[in-house]
């Protein structure tokens, strides 16, 4: 099969490259830097906040292959800290990265897929995508879009052949953490004297998180199903269990458990 993955310079993405092409995929990958590249992989320089960059690397594909018939979206950053110390052109970036670069990918890629009737997407949200988190409030809103579009989009492709995936992975231990834009604005700290154990709470939980390798497997086997489900969430069995106590416990309840878990009372 024909695979783009975007964002394969480290962590998920080159997992899932490196486990993909072993398995006799062709892989195409984009990345803005990397200093490591795997062999077996065809790699192409972009940045998905640029509609020229996007556009050019899918031509580029599908000049080439004819198709393309996985498309992975994984690239993604974000923000930390207390919202009300965010600016709005951080807002507008972690959007502009993790939303619609995917939705870019996606208006150039969709007509190919419809026309053949044919086509996997597979596109990484978030635990956070399921749960407001604190000092993850950026992140979380852009993971809550993409749930939303992946939604309305899987309905609107349903007699095409298409298939729609929402990964929702928890705590990984990738370079994600040491990427994190984290807030260190003047008076934070004062303002939320509680932001600091938070924030090391949930670093430590991503470095001793799950390898990314354990996740490139199970999407491994997703890329071969022929019928996937709409939702898989690859995390720990605790994190795994707070997604299904968020359906069953009133809201309160549920919000009161994740102010005692992220060290807010």
């Amino acid at each position: 099969m024909i695979v783009l993955i975007t964002g394969i310079s480290s962590g998920f993405g080159r997992a899932m490259a490196a486990q993909l092409s072993a398995e006799g995929n062709k892989v195409y990958g984009t990345y803005r830097h990397c200093e490591d590249f795997l062999p077996e992989v065809e790699y192409i320089k972009a940045d998905v906040t640029s509609d020229k960059d996007v556009e050019s690397v899918v031509k580029k594909v599908i000049d080439t292959e004819g198709c393309i018939d996985v498309f992975i979206n994984n690239a993604g950053m974000g923000y930390g800290g207390p919202l009300e110390f965010a600016s709005i052109e951080e807002a507008r970036n972690q959007m502009d990265v993790n939303w619609l670069g995917m939705v870019r990918f996606l208006h150039y890629i969709l007509p190919e897929m419809r026309e053949r009737h044919s086509g996997k997407i597979i596109c990484f949200s978030s635990i956070g995508g399921l749960m407001g988190l604190p000092f993850q409030g950026l992140y979380s809103a852009s993971k809550f879009a993409m749930e939303g579009y992946c939604e309305a989009l899987r309905l609107e492709l349903k007699d095409t052949g298409i298939k729609v995936v929402i990964i929702e992975p928890g705590d990984f231990c990738t370079s994600f953490t040491a990427r994190r834009q984290s807030s260190d604005c003047p008076g934070v700290h004062a303002a939320y004297p509680k932001y600091a154990a938070s924030l090391a709470g949930i670093e430590h939980d991503e470095q001793t998180g799950l390898k990314p390798e354990y996740l490139a497997k199970k999407i491994a086997r997703i890329v071969k199903s022929g019928h996937p489900a709409y939702h898989y969430v690859i995390a720990s069995p605790i994190q795994k269990l707070s997604v299904f106590a968020k359906r069953l416990l009133p809201s309160r309840w549920f919000a009161a458990i994740l102010a005692m878990y992220y060290k807010l009372n």
